[in-house]
């Protein structure tokens, strides 16, 4: 990491709003703040902002309610609006590489030059023939309207991250990234899940899904039992109606749910076979899921099940300090999984490219 002041890490998602603060003691990190706001529904649909002042306002009650200290921040994106490729080129310097990435570019984004933001990481020092370049396109209209959302609420946005690197970032601080396997990171929102498989420490494929995530469930018990969408939220957090007689049986609960992570988890099984069938990396030793729908208990068990490795559920907050006579550490386990981004994100530094 570039040397600079940590940043309030905020993300933004389909659902709501998490936000995290963390400072670098002597020996670890320690959670400074965090916090988390839902929306109503439509707020942001296939990650695009539908009602700006609902998250303006969203943000501004987020940050007054826990007191937040600083204003810069890192945010990130993910879904349709951000392409991500791993391209070879020929060995280049950094200059080079930047004046010819336009034109490189074009060969796989599609989308007009001029209406994107790209940027450019080599991942391994190239040989005497190629080098491996990991190419990110971002829509300049979907980046634009978030950093005017975070901006009109009073903050300084210095970093627009992706939410797959957010992930990966905040797991090579609380796991033990390993260099001689192939792990996948997923983390599944309201709307979108991000598949990111790191082999030997460095990231080879990567896939945002829209729409799957949560809202799969929300509108399927809605449409199943007959319910609000309300009523739908409750239910898929293992919540009940009612004691009356029309009241729905945890049964019928679990069968949606269950049907539902049926097909979440063949999703994601399709984009790990592409993979599999397209790279020379080795064979997947372990799952790691996060986001809010990675609490779903189903969920991973049927992942497990399908893709045959185990699954674990990431703990963003695992090697980070955190203070019990200032946390609810019982509310902390609890939202753990859907803190993934925002960890990651609190973990970027000024000056970061």
């Amino acid at each position: 990491m570039a040397k600079g002041k940590l940043l309030i890490g905020l993300d933004i998602g389909a659902s709501g709003i998490k936000f995290c603060q963390i400072k670098e003691g002597k020996r670890n990190y320690q959670l400074v703040n965090f916090g988390l706001a839902l929306f109503p529904p439509e707020t942001i649909v296939d990650g695009a902002v539908f009602d700006a002042n609902t998250i303006v306002e969203t943000i501004r009650e987020l940050f007054d309610a826990h007191r937040v200290r600083g204003k810069d921040i890192a945010l990130s994106i993910s879904g349709h609006s951000v392409i991500i490729r791993k391209i070879v080129l020929p060995p280049m310097s950094h200059d080079e590489l930047q004046e010819s990435i336009q034109w490189e570019a074009e060969q796989y984004i599609p989308f007009d030059m001029n209406d994107v933001y790209l940027d450019v990481e080599v991942l391994n020092e190239h040989t005497d023939d190629q080098m491996d370049v990991l190419l990110v396109a971002a829509k300049k209209e979907i980046v634009n309207d978030y950093v005017e959302a975070v901006q009109d609420a009073g903050l300084n946005p210095r970093i627009v991250d992706v939410d797959c690197f957010a992930v990966q970032n905040q797991f090579e601080i609380n796991y033990e990234l390993p260099l001689t396997e192939t792990v996948c990171l997923i983390n599944i929102g309201a709307s979108v899940s991000n598949i990111n498989v790191v082999s030997r420490g460095v990231t080879t494929f990567t896939r945002d899904i829209s729409p799957l995530g949560g809202n799969l469930y929300t509108e399927e018990i809605q449409k199943q039992l007959d319910v609000s969408y309300d009523e739908a939220e409750i239910l898929k957090a293992g919540g009940e109606l009612g004691l009356d007689a029309d009241a729905v049986v945890p049964q019928e609960v679990e069968r949606v749910i269950y049907n539902v992570s049926e097909s979440v988890a063949t999703e994601i099984q399709r984009s790990l076979d592409f993979f599999a069938a397209t790279s020379t990396d080795d064979q997947i030793s372990k799952i790691y899921l996060s986001g809010g729908t990675a609490k779903i208990p189903s969920l991973y068990r049927i992942i497990e099940q399908k893709i045959g490795v185990p699954v674990e559920i990431i703990n963003p907050f695992k090697n980070i300090e955190v203070d019990g006579n200032r946390f609810d550490l019982e509310y902390l386990r609890d939202v753990a999984p859907m803190a993934a981004v925002a960890t990651g994100l609190a973990l970027r530094r000024i000056g970061d490219s």
